[in-house]
C-alpha cells in the first residue's frame, strides 16, 4: 500500500454544508474508507488549505478516483501528493546504477 497526502480546500458550497452539519465530515470519511482508501490521519488547517489527510491506498488510480469523486460534488477541491517513506528513498539513492554507455 502506498501513502498519499491530500490537501483539501472547501468551496462556498462545502463551507455552507459543513456549517449546517459538521458531522458530514464523518460521513465523507466512511465513504472514503468504503472506496478502499484508509485515512491514517486527518487535520483541519488554518491557511490556504482547510484539511490535510494522510491516506493509504492500493494504487495511484484508487486515489485519483477518490479525488475526482470528492471534487465532482462541488464542495471541495483537492491536491494529492504521493509520499515516499524516507528509508525507501535512501535505499533507492544508494542503489548502484549501471551507466547506459
Amino acid at each position: 500500500m502506498s501513502v498519499y497526502l491530500m490537501l483539501t480546500t472547501l468551496t462556498d458550497a462545502g463551507r455552507k454544508a459543513l456549517q449546517e452539519d459538521p458531522e458530514i465530515l464523518k460521513e465523507i470519511n466512511r465513504e472514503v474508507e468504503f472506496m478502499g482508501v484508509k485515512i491514517l490521519s486527518q487535520y483541519a488547517l488554518l491557511g490556504q488549505y482547510d484539511f490535510v489527510n494522510i491516506l493509504e491506498a492500493p494504487s495511484n488510480e484508487a486515489v485519483a478516483k477518490l479525488a475526482i469523486r470528492l471534487s465532482a460534488r462541488g464542495t471541495t477541491q483537492t491536491l494529492t501528493l504521493a509520499a515516499i517513506p524516507i528509508e525507501d528513498l535512501i535505499a533507492t539513492l544508494k542503489e548502484k546504477k549501471e551507466t547506459p554507455w
